[in-house]
């Protein structure tokens, strides 16, 4: 019996072939875009990490005066590690790009420092060699690194021995004593792993430098753990005072430390997609509403047969269920092909994430999605036709009775269609105009036709050591600016919007006239008893930096080579600094102890005054930035952009500014690129979540279209007869077209209205996402709502226009 079922319902959809397709496509692009999007969080927010009991894992991070999160400085951190009792392991850890030498080409790869604990409290052991010794995990001990899997077998051949190899890591020649297993790579990319304590200790309570990681004890929970770090935090606090600004500790699970910058787009974008999916099951219900009602007479002729009520319930749902199957294969498929896509789109914090990939948990969700539209769209497909079948046999044969029921229920999932749709592209427009926004924004510097030059370049801390830095750059800047085509070079330690640059932020004094320099001891405690002091940023720049980049000189001078590393040490200011420290003042000749960021403590003498830079992103306003020469300062270029400025033809240019990086010092691996590619992938979290929301919002909007045009389209060819006795009568065809698309128009208008107060409620969810705006433009709501309406009008109006040419004597003879 159940055969004979599947093989009527597999006739039935075979029977209205176009039907079944559309509804097969819309289906598919429902779940697709469910199970993609779906695919992407699951991995990012919900995928256990792959740890030994990750759920026990924590991240602590120190709670300042201004609640803000920051990272641990070193004596908090040893207070911490000693008092607690609720962690079984702490370990303090950082990590960034660093030059490697020794191999057979110096590479650029992610650098990890991790304290003693580290690897024993994520439960990780070297699958070759061994871990870290006890005496190797100290100050002045032998340098030695244990390597990624990936590392081994792609620089290192695989080799067993690996006393045979030597890398040069941060100045220093390192062994190798460990393999780490085969998919580990915490903190994330990271691919060599060296003992933190082969860097000094900084004695400061107010240095934030490493991140902290930690695992609870065993029976110990979070907030057990939250409440004993509280009351250490409040205790270093009271005995230490003023020269500590941690106030608290922040506990939070490492998984959800890791996937914060995501979290709130990536929610958006799990509402946004569901919506889509409503939409395409609402448009599915209309093409089986549609075919229901084409079906009475067969419908009304079983029941008078003897079909019971539970039977047509089981037809339908089979029906749905063989369609929802088929719309869910061709959705994996198609999600398979959109995950690859999304990727493509995303920002680097999304691309970072492993295994996002259609695994078993995402085909088990959507096959349960499948399920549920297939029960959904099942019931009330089946609902509509047992009641009206029931009564179809007792009327007259023209009856319109069922017709016009089927009708109201098509209407109103039409409304739900443009209710939802004007949701969607209300969320698109607002995005959309926050990118605007964006890109309105004046950075302060210009990026066309400056290619950037990235140098990971070792510390320096010996006076010949930064000797030959100062050397280094010299020729490497005076060389590029030798290249044909290169009209302009500069240099800086952080490049404006460039995803891990190193900003370097703290706190300075500014010195009154003949004020001796504070001593480095002497520095914390007079940072907090000063009158004059600030918080700023603090770069290293060459000469023609700010030319390079069309930074505007307000006062005063730039550097040049009188700033030598001998002469007095002179700092320029930015705009923002000088408007904060001096509003109604000159700032040129202010003198300024910023010595604690590169443990140089001659002061420094403002000379200039220079325009202010957006740093971080296009959205947040310009820091306070105090900039320095590395003529004089050549132990902050821990990291160094060239930016050159160049009318000729860029890869000849590469070519030969990396022939002579590799001719000045053969460690060195520069990378290239171009400063507008820098400031457009600052923009691509923006981009990525205005396209998807973009794209689900017009794919809602087309669908919605398709049912409306299908509704009105089916009211025309029901009231054929009625608009030809209207016609005979003496109406116009203006009197029609009005009358048809008045109706259309009262389906859009309650949709619309729908819409906008679901507007209202959702878009507050996004509003961290909006920039310059607020959740409720009104120009926003005005553009999306007058463009769906006008498309809504535009499918009303090809049946209104069928309708308005109807000939009277065949509507007559069609009655």
């Amino acid at each position: 019996m159940y055969l004979q079922n599947v093989r009527h319902a597999l006739r039935r959809l075979r029977k209205n072939l176009g039907v079944t397709l559309t509804a097969l496509a819309t289906l598919a692009m429902g779940i697709g875009a469910t199970t993609a999007i779906f695919t992407v969080a699951y991995a990012a927010l919900l995928k256990p990490l792959p740890y030994e009991q990750p759920d026990r894992l924590v991240s602590l991070r120190e709670v300042n005066g201004s609640g803000h999160n920051v990272n641990f400085c070193d004596p908090n951190f040893d207070d911490v590690r000693a008092l607690s009792r609720s962690l079984a392991g702490v370990a303090e850890y950082g990590a960034g790009l660093e030059s490697v030498s020794g191999l057979a080409q110096p590479l650029r790869v992610q650098v990890a420092l991790v304290s003693a604990d580290f690897l024993s409290l994520m439960r990780v052991q070297p699958v070759l060699g061994r871990s870290f010794a006890l005496q190797e995990e100290q100050f002045g001990a032998a340098p030695v690194a244990i390597v990624g899997f990936a590392f081994w077998q792609q620089f290192l051949g695989g080799a067993r021995d690996l006393s045979a190899h030597k890398l040069t890591i941060l100045n220093q020649s390192v062994s190798i004593v460990g393999v780490l297993p085969a998919g580990f790579d915490f903190p994330e990319r990271s691919q060599v792993w060296v003992p933190r304590e082969l860097l000094e200790r900084y004695p400061s309570r107010t240095a934030h430098n490493w991140q902290v990681i930690a695992r609870l004890r065993d029976g110990a929970s979070r907030a057990q753990a939250r409440a004993e770090l509280s009351a250490i935090a409040r205790q270093i606090h009271q005995q230490y005072a003023p020269d500590v600004d941690m106030t608290d500790v922040a506990v939070n699970r490492l998984q959800d430390e890791l996937t914060a910058p995501v979290r709130p787009a990536l929610m958006i974008l799990l509402g946004a997609v569901g919506f889509l999916l409503l939409v395409a099951c609402l448009n599915v219900a209309n093409l089986l509403l549609a075919q229901t009602a084409a079906r009475q007479s067969e419908l009304s002729i079983r029941v008078a047969l003897g079909a019971t009520p539970a039977q047509l319930l089981r037809q339908f749902l089979l029906e749905s269920l063989l369609l929802s199957l088929a719309g869910g294969i061709l959705g994996i498929l198609a999600a398979r092909a959109a995950v690859a896509g999304l990727l493509r789109l995303a920002p680097p914090e999304l691309q970072a994430i492993r295994g996002i990939s259609v695994s078993l948990p995402m085909l088990g969700v959507t096959l349960a999605t499948t399920a549920v539209v297939a029960i959904g769209l099942g019931i009330f497909n089946a609902r509509r036709a047992i009641r009206s079948s029931g009564s179809a046999l007792t009327e007259n044969s023209r009856s319109h009775l069922p017709v016009l029921s089927s009708h109201r229920a098509a209407s109103l999932i039409v409304v739900s269609q443009l209710a939802i749709t004007l949701v969607l592209l209300t969320g698109a427009g607002l995005l959309g105009r926050s990118l605007l926004e964006v890109l309105s924004v004046d950075p302060g510097f210009q990026t066309e036709r400056i290619l950037t030059m990235d140098l990971a370049l070792s510390s320096v801390e010996k006076p010949e050591q930064k000797t030959r830095r100062i050397a280094f750059l010299s020729e490497l800047l005076s060389g590029l600016r030798a290249i044909p085509g290169v009209t302009d070079v500069g240099g800086i330690s952080w490049l404006p919007l460039f995803e891990g640059g190193d900003h370097t932020d703290g706190g300075y004094i500014v010195l009154a006239p003949g004020q001796r320099a504070p001593t480095m001891d002497e520095f914390e405690p007079l940072y907090h008893h000063a009158f004059d002091t600030g918080y700023a940023t603090y770069s290293v720049v060459s000469e023609g930096f700010f030319t390079s980049l069309s930074v505007p000189l307000l006062r005063g001078r730039l550097f040049d080579e009188r700033d030598s590393v001998d002469a007095p040490h002179v700092a320029l200011v930015s705009e923002s600094l000088a408007r904060e420290k001096w509003p109604h003042e000159e700032a040129l000749g202010r003198i300024i102890e910023f010595g604690n960021m590169d443990g140089d403590l001659r002061p420094l003498t403002v000379i200039g005054v220079v325009g202010d830079i957006r740093a971080n992103t296009l959205e947040s306003p310009p820091r306070p930035t105090i900039y320095v020469t590395y003529r004089q300062r050549p132990q902050a270029a821990r990291y160094f952009f060239a930016v050159i400025r160049s009318d000729g033809e860029s890869s000849a240019l590469i070519r030969n500014a990396r022939e002579l990086a590799r001719r000045l010092d053969p460690d060195i691996p520069p990378e290239f690129g171009s400063f507008a590619s820098v400031v457009s992938g600052s923009l691509r979290a923006r981009r990525f979540n205005l396209i998807l929301v973009g794209f689900f919002g017009a794919v809602a909007l087309l669908l919605a279209v398709v049912g409306l045009y299908g509704v009105m389209a089916h009211s025309v060819a029901r009231r054929t007869g009625e608009i030809g006795v209207r016609i005979a009568l003496g109406a116009t065809r203006a009197n029609i077209l009005r009358l048809v698309l008045g109706q259309g128009a009262r389906v859009a208008a309650i949709g619309v209205s729908l819409g906008l107060l679901g507007s209202f409620a959702v878009t507050r969810a996004i509003r961290s996402l909006l920039f310059g705006l607020s959740p409720v433009d009104p120009v926003t709501f005005a553009s999306v709502t007058l463009t769906l309406v006008a498309v809504a009008l535009l499918a009303c109006y090809v049946p209104a226009h069928r309708a308005a040419r109807v000939d009277p004597n065949v509507a007559l003879r069609y009655e």
